[in-house]
């Protein structure tokens, strides 16, 4: 075993908690190759693949050459394809030059908190949420405020919750819609509340979009809205991996106020020099009507898993406080079992051979009451999945 070098590590390092669904993730594949047939639904990333399409550009570009440096904000075609997009499918008008292409959307939040935060600026978020979303504040040296959120707000934030919680420190929001793990969205009114309340406070807001584009919808909800509908002043993100089923090509983008573009490109210069020149060419494809038919299939199919797997997790005793309207998530309460969550999952990985992720992943409140199933995969391996999980919940 190597020992730890003779200097000393930056302080933010012992902020920054491990991401603990990879380590489940590695149990899970050590079971598998001992022989044990493991069922996923732990991480999140969709079963689908880049279509044929996506594929064929990819292969084109490579053989054109098309692997040196771009601009910084990415190539022009494709932040024109992403505007058409926002036009077409949301029915919202979004300048091309607004928008910044990233290196997934973790470089987009990264670079949004660099731009935003100072040394121990405070930003409102929910708990639970998705895990990097605070490091990223963090990382920056910026406070995560943690903000409880339960089924009563659909697990996310409202105009109340951001006036009560916003302190002398608090310079703004980081919001998810729909969200990770929950699954949820913020109705569209609430959202629109919530950020005048931030604006009359002179604050920022980062809105994480990149599960709207697997949006089904509840009995109440209507289609699926992005927030840039309700000004240029907040900033938004989204990603080629989720909707788009890309998510190793490390592919994202931002759409910033205008006046903010050049300060995201000194940013983005600097940090990364630019997204993957291959994958930004072959991105182009995926605004084809042939690869949005495919997109629009497989969000169907998402749709359909969620429809059955509610049900099912309902008859095994989990209950589902909410049904999710987006993303691939099931925040499930699982304190029938009598166990915490990191205890349930434990047990059921080793015994059911079924992997999901305790909230302990996601935040501090109520973590052991809940567990994160993702639907990412095929409907025969959930219907698998569950009739194990109730067999394990009629052997307690």
């Amino acid at each position: 075993m190597s020992s730890m070098p003779g200097y000393k590590l930056a302080d933010r390092v012992e902020h920054v908690s491990a991401f603990q669904v990879m380590e489940l993730v590695k149990r899970a594949s050590r079971l598998e190759q001992a022989g044990h047939p493991v069922i996923h639904m732990s991480i999140g990333e969709p079963d689908f693949t880049a279509p044929p399409a996506v594929v064929r550009a990819l292969e084109i570009a490579t053989r054109a050459g098309r692997s040196q440096y771009t601009p910084a904000v990415g190539i022009a075609e494709l932040r024109e394809a992403i505007a058409q997009h926002y036009a077409d499918h949301f029915g919202v008008q979004v300048e091309a030059s607004r928008i910044i292409v990233t290196a997934g959307a973790s470089a987009a939040l990264s670079l949004a908190c660099c731009a935003l935060v100072n040394p121990g600026d405070g930003v409102l978020m929910t708990d639970p949420g998705y895990p990097c979303n605070r490091h990223f504040v963090t990382a920056h040296d910026g406070v995560a405020q943690l903000i409880g959120v339960g089924p009563d707000s659909g697990f996310q934030l409202t105009q109340d919750s951001v006036r009560e919680h916003w302190s002398d420190t608090t310079r703004g929001v980081l919001l998810a819609s729909p969200s990770n793990p929950t699954g949820t969205s913020i109705p569209f009114d609430t959202l629109r509340h919530i950020l005048d309340e931030v604006r009359t406070r002179g604050g920022f807001s980062i809105v994480d979009e990149i599960y709207l584009g697997l949006s089904y919808g509840t009995d109440t909800a209507g289609p699926a809205r992005s927030v840039l509908e309700l000004g240029d002043d907040m900033i938004v993100t989204n990603s080629f991996s989720k909707y788009f089923n890309m998510t190793g090509w490390r592919l994202g983008w931002l759409v910033v106020p205008p006046a903010l573009v050049p300060v995201f490109e000194k940013l983005a210069q600097n940090l990364y020099i630019c997204a993957s020149a291959l994958a930004q060419h072959a991105a182009l494809a995926c605004f084809t009507p042939e690869s949005l038919a495919i997109y629009e299939e497989r969000r169907e199919i998402f749709r359909q898993r969620r429809d059955s797997l509610i049900p099912q997790l309902r008859a095994a005793g989990l209950h589902v406080p909410v049904v999710p309207d987006g993303a691939f998530y099931v925040y499930a309460d699982c304190s029938a079992s009598g166990m915490p969550s990191d205890q349930f999952a434990d047990r059921l990985l080793d015994t059911a051979h079924v992997s999901l992720v305790p909230g302990q992943d996601f935040g501090s409140f109520e973590p052991a009451r809940y567990v994160r199933l993702s639907y990412a995969t095929a409907l025969p391996k959930i219907d698998e999945a569950m009739q194990r999980l109730k067999h394990f919940m009629q052997g307690l």
